[in-house]
């Protein structure tokens, strides 16, 4: 199974849609991936933002973006290599805590 956007969030618990008129918001998904999913984190910049505000006001839990030429190869439920086409993209875990959002940055395996 693969995708971009729509096709890389519908995988997981939730995931940020733009497929809904107004500002992004949460969107339930399939629920085969736990937390929640964001693509585009680089490519549009109210991605990142909206991410951040979602998660610190609980309207969405904690999960993984993508900048744009990044995947997220899993092995069953397990995350087991994130890749990139582009040498400077990266993923991101993101997660509340203490009231604030925590973000570490994942480094992919550069394909090119």
């Amino acid at each position: 199974m693969a995708g971009i956007s729509a096709g890389s969030i519908c995988w997981f618990e939730e995931g940020i849609t733009d497929s809904i008129p107004g500002p992004l918001t949460p969107l339930k998904c399939l629920g085969f991936l736990k937390g929640s999913n964001c693509p585009h984190y680089d490519g549009e910049a109210n991605r990142r933002p909206s991410f951040h505000r979602l998660l610190s006001s609980n309207q969405i839990g904690p999960g993984l973006a993508c900048d744009d030429g990044v995947a997220l190869h899993y092995i069953g439920e397990e995350l087991h290599r994130i890749v990139s086409s582009r040498p400077n993209a990266r993923a991101y875990r993101l997660a509340k805590e203490s009231g604030s959002v925590k973000e570490e940055e994942l480094l992919p395996d550069y394909l090119g």
